[in-house]
Formats: C-alpha cells, structure tokens, sequence
C-alpha cells in the first residue's frame, strides 16, 4: 500500500517498491466489508420499509413521520447501490493488480530459467483469466503505462522549459520546443523503462578492475551525535565536500562484534578520466557494469577501515556513489543489511537480508536512467521506495538539477522521517541498534587515480 505524506515540493509517496504499490488482499478485504455493510444496510432498510408502511397507513395523524421515513429509504437505497459498486469495483482492482503481479513473478521466473516456476505462474493466470477475461486489458495498459508513461514530472517539466525557451523566439517557437523536449524526454524515459539497463539483477557481477587508486586518511567531518539518529541526520553525512570522497564509521557493539556504515559521495567532476574518480568516465563504467576507479576506492576505504568479508555492512550512497554502494552489496563479500541510495541511476535486485530503501525524485533525471526500478519489490521484507517531487517550478534553473542535489535528498529524508508509515521503522530499527554501540571509530577518505595505490593502516582511525 502507499502512505503518503506533505511538505516542501511535491507529495511524498512511500511505497513496497516493483509495479504493483497496492496489497490485492487488502482491496479484496476492503470489499468484503463494504458487502457486510451492505448487509447491515439491506437490514436496516427492511425495517425502515416496515415502519414506512405502518406510517403511510397511519399517514393521516403521522404524515410528517410518513414522509421523512420515505426520504430515508430513498437514500438507504442509493447508499446500498453505491456500497455494491465499491466492492465490485474494489474486488475488480484486485483482479487485474493481481493479474499484473502474475506478469511480473512469470517475466522473472523465465529469466531466471526456474521452469517449474512459470508452469505454477502459467496456471495462475490461466484461471485467473478463465473467471475475469475483461481483467486482461486494464492489467496490459497499467504494465504498459509504467514502462512508458512513468515519467510524467519529467515530462512536464521538460515541456514546460522548452516552451519557455523556445518562447523567447517566438509563439510558434514557443510552441514546437515544448512538444519537442517533451516528445524528446517521453521517449527516453520509454527507452530506459523497457531496455532496463538501470535494473541490476541479482547475479551482476562487475566486469574487470577499476583503475588504481591511492586513498587519502582525511579529517573526519564533526557530526553533533556519533551514529545518526535519523535517516536526514545519516544524509547530512554524505561526504562530497571538499576532498571527502568516502566515510566509514566502525562500531563495536556492547557483545564485542563489529558493524560498519559507509557513505559514499556523489559525482564530482563532469570530466572524463584524470585524478578524480568520481567522474563521468566511472559513471558510464558503472552504468555499464564495468569497475571504476571510484567503485574500487570505496572497496579499498572499507578494508583500510578494518572491514572484512562476512562483517556487517549499512551502505548510503548518493547517485554515483548508490551505484557503487549497489553493486557492494551484490559482490562486495560483506553481510550488507541495509542500503539506503539517494537519487540513484540504478536499482539492484538485491537478496532477502538487505533492507533495500530507495529515495527518489520523480523530476530527477538521474533517476529516471533506473527506467522506473524493477517491476518486482527488492530486498528484505520492509524494504521501501520513497519518491516526491523536489521542484516543482519549472524554468531555466532546471538545466541545474536541482531535484538531484543531495540537499534537496536530506529535505526528503526528513520528511520521511517526520512519515507515519510503519515501514520507515525498519530504518528507525537499524539506526537504533547502531546508537548502542559502545564505541563508534570514524575515518574519512579522499581518493586520485595512481598506478601506485597506496593502502591506509587501520591505525589512522580518528575517534567519533
């Protein structure tokens, strides 16, 4: 089910994440007890029959009690009527998410090659057809619609610029560059949805090695708690300023055992190749499931803080940086229990024991190049998808992205904090237990590409 949430911007819109973002159980329960209600009406309304009649035959001395009961069977009637179409409507819904959800565990099951899987699929669906042939249709628009139409504040905000652009022409200029960039951008988002490059499955593995790098120990940046305490409080995190490419903090809980949280930085250089990692070249390697330079810093930073496969991981990324926290928690070795990615261009498929919490904003382009995510939830139970618009106000300004900037993100994650919703508990769980660590370690670090890379001693900790 989706919860659903105000302040700056747009909406916000949590959610289980894949296509479907409704529980079928819950609409067919919904449907059942407006039929018991319509019982309990259909009760009433025989009794307020009774008494009409016994009125209507008194109505000389009760004519104004004769008349108001005729008004309340009249409306009992029509509110009977309204309680059957909402349940059939809602049992109707059920139907074709269901039928939707079918398509989506067959399209997995085929390519993971599980035969006897799409056989049970197969069958599913076949009854499901035989009993609600009119589902078909509806079911194929709404699969259809999100891998083509889903990225309508995109869109929008795409028309709107090139119409203002083109405005400063002409009417006529005005115009074609407000279809154009619109057309231009619905068909990318199409492209992105149904080639599905930004969908990582579960076996992506990462071909060859990233350049080398050599890693810089750096002044970690001061944090008014050691662990944060909220999802905004772990964005405010994100290293990026300055030299910080990475953060690991270590925390050695009161039984002895270790858990680590890494952040990694978003892009920081439009260029392609030289000393900056994370550049362009490594966001199209990535992109491209190839190593990069960066991918192999943020290894090389976790291992100098004292990481070993098997030790517990909570990975935060921003756009490039989720890329490579993405595929951490794939390939990395370690035991990734969350992975918080903030404007990420990529969703991994990721195993039931990651906690899979994907930020998002729908006017973000970078986000848009995940082609919507994966058309089935990821991760652990619990794991969640939030998405809003961050900008609403289209205009020239949007050339800068504004929807992507990691601040823009840590006003989300705070309103996703301020949310209702029970799943944003699993976050509030992690960051709980790591509050009750008895000592949290805390080293931060800056990265150039080297054919010399140098390692970093674990004795360069600095205290959190």
């Amino acid at each position: 089910m989706t919860g659903r949430g105000t302040g700056t911007g747009g909406e916000l819109e949590v959610r289980g994440g894949g296509a479907v973002a409704v529980d079928t159980e819950t609409l067919r329960q919904a449907a059942a007890r407006f039929l018991e209600a319509r019982a309990d009406l259909e009760a009433l309304s025989r009794r307020v029959g009774s008494l009409n009649l016994m009125l209507f035959a008194e109505r000389a001395h009760a004519w104004e009690a004769a008349s108001a009961a005729a008004v309340l069977d009249t409306r009992l009637v029509g509110v009977l009527d309204g309680a059957t179409r909402i349940a059939d409507a809602l049992r109707e819904a059920a139907v074709v998410y269901e039928l939707v959800e079918l398509n989506v565990e067959h399209r997995t099951a085929v390519l993971r090659g599980d035969r006897t899987a799409v056989a049970r699929i197969d069958a599913l669906r076949d009854a499901l057809l035989a009993q609600h042939p009119e589902a078909l249709a509806p079911a194929l628009g709404a699969e259809f619609e999100r891998a083509v139409l889903w990225p309508g504040d995109l869109v929008r905000q795409a028309t709107e610029l090139g119409y203002t652009i083109g405005e400063q022409v002409g009417p006529q200029a005005a115009v074609y560059g407000g279809a154009g960039a619109g057309l231009l951008t619905l068909g990318l988002g199409a492209a992105a949805g149904l080639g599905g490059q930004g969908r990582i499955p579960a076996d992506a593995r990462l071909r060859d090695r990233g350049a080398a790098v050599t890693l810089t120990p750096l002044t970690p940046a001061a944090t008014p708690t050691p662990a944060p305490a909220t999802l905004a409080a772990a964005a405010s995190r994100m290293p990026g300023a300055g030299d910080s490419r990475v953060r690991v903090e270590r925390y050695t809980m009161r039984d002895g055992s270790r858990q680590f949280a890494v952040y990694v930085a978003g892009t920081q250089s439009l260029a392609a190749g030289g000393k900056e990692p994370w550049d362009n070249l490594s966001n199209v390697q990535l992109y491209a499931g190839a190593a990069s330079a960066s991918y192999e810093a943020t290894a090389s930073a976790l291992t100098a803080a004292g990481a070993r496969p098997g030790d517990v991981v909570h990975a935060f990324g921003h756009s490039h940086g989720a890329m490579i926290t993405a595929h951490l928690a794939l390939e990395g070795g370690y035991d990734t229990r969350t992975l918080v990615s903030f404007g990420s261009p990529v969703e991994a498929d990721l195993g039931p024991a990651t906690l899979s919490v994907g930020i998002r904003h729908t006017d973000d382009p970078v986000t848009a190049l995940a082609g919507g995510g994966h058309a089935a939830p990821v991760g652990a139970a619990g794991s969640f998808v939030v998405e809003r618009e961050a900008d609403p106000a289209s205009g020239i300004h949007d050339a800068r992205l504004p929807g992507h900037r990691m601040t823009a993100y840590a006003e989300t994650a705070a309103m996703i904090d301020a949310s209702s919703d029970p799943r944003v508990g699993g976050v509030r769980a992690v960051l709980d237990e790591l509050a009750r660590a008895e000592t949290v370690e805390v080293m931060e670090f800056g990265a150039v590409r080297s054919d010399d890379p140098g390692g970093v001693s674990p004795s360069s900790w600095a205290a959190g």
